[in-house]
């Protein structure tokens, strides 16, 4: 039985301390997740706090044999996608998503100019791209998740995936080399 099995049984029993430490272990990944789709830091702080009562609320129907990070992906990728169909903005440059995750750049001014020129173009690059693409080069490249784990949680098939992660590369490098155009009708997710 894995350790989140355990916590989870444990919160199963009124065991909240279980609920602290299922955060402490996941917060990260969920917080990464959400604030790569939205690109607002407060959005994805939001999304962190109601995945985490979401398990609380339906910490009984969670299945120990499973594992759990499917099912927090799962809820993250939601939520996030409510936030972003609602309120459809991107408040967060991409520089400073990039700070957030892996720490401000020591570099010199030019080279750190033209890095926030690249992280600009890409930003634009990615919001040009249709959710169901988004979602899964957020999961596949931020999150390192296999195409069958993105699979599951987005219940789609691999094949499926496999299209979304192809032409949303494919409509990332038209758009970088000044094409623009996109691939593939935009699929909603579902």
């Amino acid at each position: 039985m894995s350790d989140d099995a355990r916590l989870i049984l444990r919160l199963q029993s009124g065991d909240l301390e279980a609920l602290g430490q299922l955060y402490d272990r996941h917060r990260l990944p969920v917080f990464r997740t959400a604030l790569a789709i939205t690109h607002d830091q407060d959005a994805a702080e939001d999304i962190l706090q109601e995945v985490f009562l979401r398990l609380h609320q339906y910490v009984q129907r969670v299945d120990t044999s499973l594992p759990l990070s499917p099912w927090l992906y799962r809820i993250t990728v939601n939520l996030s996608y409510t936030y972003v169909t609602r309120r459809n903005k991107w408040r967060v440059p991409l520089e400073d998503f990039v700070d957030q995750l892996i720490g401000p750049a020591n570099y010199s001014p030019e080279p750190e100019a033209e890095r926030r020129d690249e992280l600009r173009r890409m930003q634009k690059a990615i919001d040009t791209l249709p959710f169901s693409q988004r979602v899964v080069i957020v999961l596949y490249y931020l999150n390192d998740l296999s195409l069958q784990e993105i699979g599951e949680i987005l219940a789609a098939p691999v094949g499926t995936i496999k299209s979304r992660l192809h032409y949303g590369r494919e409509n990332l490098r038209r758009h970088l080399e000044g094409r623009g155009q996109t691939s593939e009708a935009h699929y909603e997710f579902t």
